[in-house]
């Protein structure tokens, strides 16, 4: 069905090599027309033509009827066209509505179609941070809570550093590893882990020592003394709806850290890359995800790894004497959060396990 939520139509995606392919390739069975239903996304509707749908701005293109695909309306009738290429394209048509004045009223009150809901990748997303060391040394923090314990669960009070304001809604994180750029070497920032929100019941008067308490109404692990906390809106809020889009052709470069922790990582795992905002990295960015193949060089016994040469085979051959092995292809993934030098990102499809280090650039 095209409601189907866009995390299972990517687990049904044809292979890579297709969905990475620069030209548009249709459906076997694509529709000359299709008729928006309520609830469908702009990739609903490219997955019944296309067999690359994260590409489907380039089905739009070159529609003056459809100068912006979000105002596509359910009951909209869509036709598919050929340019002067032989390319295709999607036009609009009337809509097989009955003409009466409570029908009109009620398209016109209808909400236009989106890409991609956070709802509908919430479940994958996690709510990590990066706090640079201006953040760490400003930070509200717990000092503790109203069980007398090291660390607590959910249904507790704790006490905070700062004057809060009553009412409102925080975030607790620990302080994590350190964010070096692998190229420049410099520190981007401190990751943030993410552990519960709590809100403010009592301000607090810092200014003769009083703390403010927080209620804990939702934890992922214990709370311990030295938590950060800072207000929700702060970092966690995300947009509505993504709308996807090929990355800018500039845009090159690495994995460097995992929100699980672990060295590799599968399909709808978060990551960090090293490009940012001052990057041109926007919120819904379509990269690629490529592995360099291993390095080979010759030996007295013919082509061998160089990882499994002998010291004096790697010694012998000079580094450009090794063969200029192919970067290939093994997945992609979808940006969902930006800082000013690196972003947040969930792997939408993958080849085999992602690693740190693996790059990523715009698609082909």
């Amino acid at each position: 069905m095209l409601k189907k939520i866009l995390l299972s139509i990517i687990c049904v995606i044809l292979p890579l090599s297709s969905v990475l392919a620069d030209q548009l390739t249709l459906q076997n069975n694509a529709p000359k027309s299709y008729v928006v239903k309520k609830g469908d996304t702009l990739w609903d509707i490219s997955t019944v033509f296309l067999k690359q749908p994260w590409l489907w701005p380039k089905l739009w293109r070159l529609n003056p009827e459809i100068n912006n695909p979000h105002l596509i309306y359910p009951g909209d009738e869509l036709r598919l066209v050929y340019d002067e290429q032989g390319q295709p394209m999607l036009v609009k048509g009337k809509p097989e509505l009955k003409w009466s004045p409570k029908v009109r009223k009620k398209l016109k009150e209808q909400s236009p179609v989106s890409i991609v809901s956070l709802s509908e990748i919430a479940p994958y997303i996690r709510y990590e941070n990066l706090f640079s060391q201006q953040q760490i040394d400003d930070l509200p923090y717990v000092l503790g809570s109203s069980e007398g314990k090291k660390s607590s669960l959910d249904s507790f009070k704790l006490y905070i550093s700062s004057d809060l304001v009553v009412g409102k809604a925080y975030g607790i994180y620990y302080k994590g590893d350190k964010i070096i750029d692998p190229k420049s070497q410099e520190l981007i920032g401190y990751y943030a882990k993410f552990v519960g929100t709590g809100k403010a019941i009592k301000t607090g008067d810092m200014a003769n020592k009083v703390p403010a308490t927080l209620y804990v109404d939702s934890v992922k692990q214990e709370v311990r003394s030295g938590a950060l906390v800072m207000p929700v809106n702060d970092g966690q809020l995300l947009p509505s709806y993504y709308t996807m889009q090929s990355a800018d052709p500039s845009i090159s470069g690495e994995i460097i850290k995992s929100a699980s922790g672990n060295r590799e990582f599968a399909k709808f795992d978060v990551v960090m890359i090293n490009k940012g905002q001052q990057d041109n990295i926007r919120l819904g960015d379509i990269l690629t995800i490529n592995r360099q193949s291993p390095s080979i060089v010759e030996s007295p016994d013919g082509p061998v790894y160089t990882k499994d040469a002998s010291r004096w085979n790697r010694f012998a051959n000079s580094e450009d004497s090794d063969y200029k092995m192919p970067t290939e292809a093994i997945g992609n993934l979808m940006i969902f959060k930006t800082y000013e030098k690196v972003s947040m990102a969930l792997i939408l499809a993958t080849q085999k396990p992602v690693r740190l280090q693996d790059t990523v650039t715009a698609p082909l």
